[in-house]
This record gives structure tokens, C-alpha cells and sequence, in this order.
């Protein structure tokens, strides 16, 4: 794991970097990002509906393929879900778009 692989890790997307905890909260719940730029990163997804979870996600980053581009994460289909708050799901990343 380099350096900035270890920075991710265990994070929430869209945290600040500089926040004193920028990981996950206990009452929340999360997908864990794996694979591609954004791999080991919690997304917020507490409140999602089952629809909204299905459809994935299209998150800018900076570490995509293009600058200012969006890294695309999707939940594999029958993959099973812990309800409740904590890491509920996983999304697998599937490519970059600009």
C-alpha cells in the first residue's frame, strides 16, 4: 500500500482532508469502495433506497483517468447487504468517465 493508498483507507468520500476524524460515524451507514482511484473509501449512503443503491454511483475525483473526471462504482447484482448502520455493501469500481 503506498502512501496515498494509506491516506484513503477507512475514509469517508467527500471528507476534508484536513478534518480531525474523517471517518465513518457510527450511526451512519456506508459502502465500501473497492478498486480503482477512490479503493478503500466509505461512501455515505444512509438513506438510500434500495433503487438508489442498485443504480451505483459516478464520483468525481481527481485520480480518475480524466482531471476533473468521475470514478464509476457499482454493486455487484445478489451481493448480499447488511442492513443498519455501519458498512452495509460494497461498490466494485467499473471505469472512468470524463
Amino acid at each position: 500500500m503506498n502512501g496515498d493508498e494509506q491516506l484513503l483507507n477507512g475514509r469517508v468520500y467527500g471528507a476534508e482532508h484536513d478534518e480531525p476524524n474523517p471517518g465513518p460515524l457510527p450511526h451512519r451507514t456506508y459502502a465500501e469502495l473497492v478498486g480503482g482511484p477512490l479503493d478503500g473509501l466509505l461512501l455515505d449512503i444512509h438513506g438510500w433506497r434500495t433503487e438508489e443503491v442498485d443504480d451505483g454511483v459516478a464520483l468525481s475525483t481527481e485520480l480518475s483517468r480524466w482531471p476533473s473526471g468521475r470514478a464509476l462504482y457499482d454493486p455487484h447484482p445478489g451481493e448480499p447487504r447488511t442492513p443498519g448502520p455501519g458498512v452495509s455493501c460494497r461498490f466494485y469500481y467499473s471505469g472512468d468517465t470524463p
